[in-house]
């Protein structure tokens, strides 16, 4: 209550319609599974196009699992593209990553889940061929374990850009402007790696620095000075000479990188990091963007590469020295000086000045060719065929769960599907394979129960006939998920073969569609399956007789009217939960009502909040009346709202309990239309 001290007008504001409840989303998705690349721990980042996930996870092309024999189909990819052929919107993806084999997770529990395994990681090492010295080498990674980056699938390309002189003066005395000239610098960040020539005296000098901006304790001006490679004495800024009359001046120019890392395989891509430092102090250098831990996690999502992970090396000259003594020709080294006019083919280099850096900094009008050069990473793995275990996840680390315990912190997903996790294993014994695919199929229906406002989609085994399909489907019950039959032939756009593929990304981006044109409420059933040309099995109206009543959904095919999704069951033994929409339509309510309430917490638990709450529940089911979500001609048909002491006892209210009890009538779909049709005699008289 506000205080009234002093006489006067208090105006206030208050509210008079009742706490509103809005409608939660039924459309984000959340996919588990294998991919090329990526983090497999960590909370997922929500995607919204194809192209986002294979800037993250990779591409279309096949798996090479370590204790399979062949390659395998990436499944988890070709079904999100599938999703979002077929209406997709959002999802999260969650990578799952065996580094140990079937079996010895006991013995090698240490490597089960870790962020960073260099054993799995494709790697290469950029070395000073001059030095020959191991201490000379600095190390690159792949961010993460996969196969794409092994084998030269993964090139970077380093090419360095030096500036024009950024070494001026200014005159020592303003009122001689043509008198001797100060030095001083223009464009320069602090821990900029320079080049710099001293041209007074004989021969030439020639190295490169790191450039430091410091208070002067003497003139207590800012000014800077330069470091060489292993510290020493720095160059002070007022020993350079500036361009002046007569005098041809020494020469500062600051040395950049970009690196353009190119992905191979089926369908190439490159992303280029332009206008990169050396020194690992400065914020833009190799050593920080490439960071083993990046500064941002959009960095640590799409930033393929880490840049010498143990921080060996600490100051930006030495790794300038590094990265940038290349081997050259003998007949090259002539050119690049004949070029710098430094003498005939065989005459001694100048001391201090190393021909190979020269030719790659000191003469600017060189094409960029001769400072670039390319590493390809060798040695990725995509590990060994995850197990259940590592569908199920590990939470023990809370910043980097695994599996499904990362999909428990997104409140917002409502689809859960595993795709590729029932393709049948041929290196793996029948029924160990069989136990597999049950085992996962149960986490996640244990996943979407425990969750509560999420369904699973889930797949049938590639391979199946009726009969197994209707085995498999025998030993699954839930009322939180729906299984989908047979799998879905396509045209694989890296093989360019058909393949079949599982149905779970073509039904959750039909789920999807459905809801945004027209409502959850609704069958997500009779929709064209965008991509398919076909399906494993072509099943007719007698093949369905037999598997609809069991509650596995099917797909067909009908004449002009093309490849269709048939079926709206989930595999639950219940019959008031037989139906999709009805499950998913109950998710919906109840989670809308769920984020809608919250402000009912902690307050007075009396009549006046309970007619609030009543009120605020009764006009949000009413306008899922009028949109004709429910069953009835009248709102007192369609759905009631109770909150008095008819739902509460005295010992409810004793311990703080607030009950409110709602029931509605779901619309319930057509699956069975009838025509009664028989022959009628036409009245002949008037």
């Amino acid at each position: 209550m506000p205080e009234y001290l002093a006489p006067g007008v208090y105006v206030e504001e208050v509210e008079f319609s009742p706490n509103s409840i809005g409608g939660a989303s039924t459309t984000i998705t959340g996919f588990i599974g294998p991919t090329l690349f990526g983090p497999p721990y960590g909370v997922s980042e929500l995607l919204t196009s194809y192209a986002d996930f294979e800037a993250i996870y990779g591409g279309l092309d096949p798996l090479q699992f370590e204790d399979a024999g062949e390659e395998t189909i990436n499944y988890l990819a070709q079904n999100v593209r599938a999703f979002f052929q077929n209406g997709g919107q959002q999802i999260y993806v969650v990578r799952t990553f065996s580094s140990v084999a079937r079996g010895m997770e006991e013995e090698e529990s240490s490597q089960v889940y870790q962020p960073f395994g260099t054993q799995c990681c494709a790697s290469a090492t950029i070395a000073d061929t001059a030095s020959g010295s191991p201490a000379d080498s600095i190390q690159l990674f792949a961010r993460y374990p996969g196969s794409i980056c092994g084998d030269g699938n993964l090139t970077l390309t380093f090419t360095v850009y030096t500036t024009k002189n950024v070494l001026s003066g200014k005159p020592h005395n303003p009122l001689l402007p043509s008198g001797p000239k100060d030095p001083v610098l223009l464009g320069v960040n602090n821990y900029d790696t320079v080049w710099i020539q001293q041209n007074e005296g004989s021969p030439a000098m020639a190295a490169i620095y790191w450039a430091e901006k410091y208070l002067n304790p003497v003139t207590q001006q800012w000014d800077w000075q330069f470091h060489a490679e292993g510290g020493g004495v720095p160059l002070q800024l007022s020993a350079l000479q500036p361009a002046q009359t007569g005098v041809t001046g020494d020469v500062v120019q600051v040395v950049t990188v970009s690196v353009t890392v190119a992905f191979g395989g089926a369908f190439p891509r490159s992303i280029s990091y332009p206008g990169l430092t050396f020194h690992p102090a400065s914020p833009t250098s190799l050593s920080t963007f490439f960071a083993l831990k990046p500064n941002s996690r959009s960095q640590a999502l799409t930033v393929p590469l880490v840049f010498d992970p143990q921080s060996q090396f600490a100051d930006g000259p030495t790794i300038a020295r590094i990265m940038l003594t290349q081997p050259r020709s003998l007949p090259e080294i002539g050119r690049l000086k004949r070029l710098l006019n430094f003498g005939p083919l065989g005459s001694p280099p100048a001391p201090n000045l190393d021909l190979s850096i020269l030719g790659t900094l000191g003469y600017p009008q060189l094409a960029n060719t001769d400072r670039q050069f390319q590493v390809a990473l060798t040695g990725g793995l995509d590990g060994f065929w995850p197990t259940p275990r590592y569908y199920e996840g590990d939470d023990s680390d809370p910043t980097a769960k695994t599996g499904l315990k990362s999909f428990e912190d997104l409140t917002d997903i409502s689809i859960v599907a595993a795709p590729g996790s029932t393709a049948a294993n041929e290196d793996l014994a029948s029924d160990l394979d069989m136990a597999d695919k049950l085992t996962i199929a149960g986490l996640l229906i244990t996943h979407c129960e425990q969750m509560l406002y999420r369904v699973a989609v889930l797949d049938s085994i590639n391979g199946q006939d009726l009969t197994d399909v209707a085995a498999y489907r025998g030993q699954l019950d839930s009322k939180y998920a729906a299984l989908y039959y047979p799998w879905v032939r396509i045209v694989d756009p890296v093989s360019e073969n058909e393949i079949n593929l599982p149905p779970s990304g073509f039904v959750a981006g039909l789920y999807v569609a459905n809801d945004i044109a027209t409502g959850v409420h609704k069958a997500p059933a009779n929709m064209v399956v965008d991509l398919a040309i076909g399906f494993e099995l072509m099943l007719n109206k007698a093949q369905q007789d037999v598997l609809n009543p069991l509650g596995i959904n099917c797909f067909r095919f009908f004449e002009g009217r093309g490849y269709r999704l048939w079926g709206a069951r989930t595999i639950s033994s219940d019959s008031q939960w037989m139906y999709v929409n009805v499950r998913r339509y109950f998710c919906y309510l109840e989670h809308s009502i769920d984020l809608g309430t919250q402000w009912v917490v902690f307050e007075p638990n009396n009549q006046a909040l309970w007619a609030r709450v009543a009120q605020s529940a009764s006009s949000f089911l009413y306008t899922e009346w009028q949109a004709g979500h429910l069953m009835g001609t009248k709102p007192e048909q369609a759905y009631f709202v109770r909150c008095d002491q008819s739902t509460m006892t005295q010992y409810d209210l004793d311990n703080g309990r607030l009950i409110c009890l709602i029931g509605v009538a779901p619309v319930e779909p057509a699956e069975f239309v009838i025509f009664r049709i028989g022959q009628w005699t036409a009245s002949l008289t008037s």
